[in-house]
């Protein structure tokens, strides 16, 4: 066993956001029981952490061959009205006007102070006028409160509690769901259409949370054990628990809102400047545009970067970073142990000016100084199907 995994369910209880035994369960509750899954809270749902393969072996079926993930509790939700777009814009710097249907788009959804509130995904599906959101499970009551509040009078938001979501992932996720959903393996990457899954009517899109190709599929909460079994009977899926998902992230690069980004730092700092549309950037009219442009042009105190330690013993959120002469200049927000490195790795916020890829740090961990670089991400290059370019 890899050092510090048996610490996973402690972490993950850190994350919780309900310690009550009034947890929400998914539509899939019963079924994450029969397949025995290790339920922890998380988002204030009971949630499984690992099923009896292990954390170990779920990340290394996924990067091998396709997992199943329930992610029935992000927050799921439609946007209409004359021009959900534009209005949608008040509250992110993402180009939400120009998504070509059948397509979706990453945005991130900031304060006024440009803070960010979340990240969220939008779908614009084919012949539809409505925009199709997701958001974070442990803000999603927030999110939609706060899109509601500040997009009042022009569209109206419907929340879609009865939705389930599932994500198959990994390099054999198409083969498996085409078996399931005819032509779905045509997508490429960042797609979005209607489709039938075993029978039952869904919205599928060709993203994940991964950095493997893969698929989400939003479904009614009364189909979900049936696709989900559907798809659990294919030979190359293995059903993957949440210690798994954040490894798999991690390894990607990716951020886990409220931890890796939140209301105190910007897209510049966060390292997700890639997000802002060029023709937002133009017109400078999205909330904390000043601040943000000014970080865009003459930099950030700070940057989010990718840590790789040295030697074996992995470095976990809050451990502080240090400069070769003992001075603090950063904290890890993401770490622990990658599998498919068969090493620690981390993600954190540095100084600037030691933000290069290369830079010798330190990881402060129990009073001891363990030596690590600052590395480019994603730390296991992505395998996303994207379409051939014009």
């Amino acid at each position: 066993m890899p050092p510090g995994w048996a610490e996973r369910d402690s972490y993950f209880r850190d994350l919780m956001t309900d310690t009550n035994d009034n947890l929400k369960h998914t539509p899939l509750h019963a079924l994450h029981l029969e397949l025995g899954g290790k339920m922890v809270p998380f988002a204030g749902y009971a949630m499984p952490v690992q099923y009896p393969a292990g954390v170990l072996k779920e990340h290394l079926h996924t990067r091998e061959k396709a997992g199943l993930f329930d992610v029935s509790h992000m927050g799921q939700a439609f946007l209409s009205g004359p021009d959900p777009a534009k209005a949608l814009e008040r509250v992110t710097p993402a180009d939400i006007q120009s998504i070509p249907e059948g397509m979706q788009r990453y945005g991130l959804l900031l304060n006024d102070q440009g803070g960010i509130n979340d990240d969220f995904m939008t779908t614009r599906l084919a012949g539809e006028a409505a925009l199709y959101l997701v958001v974070n499970a442990a803000v999603k009551e927030q999110d939609f409160a706060y899109i509601a509040d500040k997009l009042a009078g022009a569209v109206a938001l419907q929340p879609a509690p009865d939705r389930a979501l599932l994500a198959l992932q990994g390099p054999l996720a198409a083969a498996a769901l085409e078996r399931h959903a005819p032509g779905i393996s045509g997508m490429t990457f960042m797609q979005a259409q209607r489709a039938t899954v075993a029978g039952a009517p869904a919205i599928v899109s060709r993203t994940g949370y991964t950095g493997e190709d893969g698929f989400e599929i939003s479904i009614e909460a009364k189909d979900a054990e049936r696709v989900a079994r559907a798809l659990l009977a294919e030979p190359e899926v293995m059903p993957i628990g949440l210690g798994a998902r954040d490894s798999l992230r991690l390894e990607a690069g990716l951020c886990l809102y409220g931890h890796d980004m939140d209301e105190s730092t910007d897209p510049v700092e966060a390292n997700l400047t890639w997000s802002l549309g060029k023709r937002r950037k133009e017109a400078r009219d999205f909330p904390g545009s000043a601040r943000i442009l000014e970080h865009l042009l003459n930099g950030a105190g700070k940057k989010r970067v990718g840590l790789l330690p040295e030697g074996r013993a992995p470095a976990r959120e809050g451990t502080e970073i240090a400069d070769k002469s003992g001075r603090i200049i950063g904290r890890i927000t993401s770490g622990g142990f990658g599998p498919s490195l068969n090493a620690p790795l981390a993600m954190g916020y540095i100084e600037t000016a030691f933000a290069a890829n290369g830079t010798k740090v330190d990881l402060m961990v129990r009073g001891k100084a363990l030596p690590a670089q600052v590395a480019p991400m994603p730390f296991v290059p992505n395998r996303y199907k994207r379409a051939p370019k014009k």
